[in-house]
């Protein structure tokens, strides 16, 4: 399959329902934001192109329910993510308490190479709103444990939305790169392999004697040839596979 020219960074927001997933997305996407509440049905998902270090990148940003009724869909939704937004309201410290669970959820689902490495941005949204519930100390202490950046936002606001997207965006390229890396050592781990059994084949078919194959009928004489032919074919074939 052709890679895009372009590379495409799949992000996934996660978190408890009504902490702000779906207002912080339009309002990065579509620069809007609306009060009208619209619970998320299922998943949803926009696109937008942006340039990181210099670099075009299209963000590929699913956005899911955070009702029980649609955990189900987390295992088709997260796999193939670069990057997964952790959001909560810090108006709710339910919804922070919430997010070790999310996270171990997410992972259990998507399954990445690495999971240790595998990058994480914890987002605080609602900043704009007063009776805070969740300190930007103890949010902070939490991102630490677990290896992640943390960024405080309002989406209606229109605080700090980009500057954690951007970093997402290079978070999850860098994930990218390492994900093809991998891939490809593995590729080229497997493929060696490949060629070292054709080889070894093709040196045991060589290894038959004339006078065993002057004791075989034609038949048995033409599987041996096709045997060392479909072999050779095989291995010229392999030393073309990165």
């Amino acid at each position: 399959m052709t890679e895009w020219s372009t590379p495409h960074l799949k992000l996934i927001l996660i978190g408890n329902s009504g902490v702000g997933k779906s207002s912080f997305m339009t309002r990065f996407v579509d620069h809007r934001f609306t009060k009208l509440y619209r619970a998320t049905i299922g998943v949803d998902f926009l696109a937008k192109e942006v340039t990181i270090d210099k670099r075009s990148v299209i963000l590929q940003i699913w956005d899911t329910a955070g009702t029980e009724r649609f955990h189900s869909l987390g295992t088709a939704l997260y796999r193939g993510a670069h990057c997964c937004l952790l959001v909560f309201d810090v108006t709710s410290s339910v919804s922070f308490d919430a997010l070790d669970v999310w996270k171990k959820e997410f992972l259990v689902q998507a399954c990445p190479s690495d999971p240790i490495a595998f990058p994480f941005i914890v987002l605080g949204n609602k900043i704009d709103l007063d009776h805070r519930e969740v300190s930007p100390n103890k949010a902070q202490q939490w991102c630490s444990e677990i290896g992640a950046e943390y960024f405080e936002c309002s989406a209606k606001e229109d605080i700090g939305v980009d500057t954690t997207f951007h970093s997402a965006a290079r978070a999850a390229l860098h994930s990218k790169t390492t994900m093809w890396r991998t891939e490809k050592t593995s590729r080229i781990y497997r493929n060696n392999r490949i060629r070292s059994q054709i080889k070894n084949a093709i040196v045991e078919a060589r290894t038959i004697s004339c006078a065993t194959v002057l004791c075989l009928s034609q038949h048995e004489i033409k599987t041996v040839i096709f045997f060392m032919e479909y072999c050779i074919f095989y291995y010229n074939l392999s030393m073309h596979i990165i």
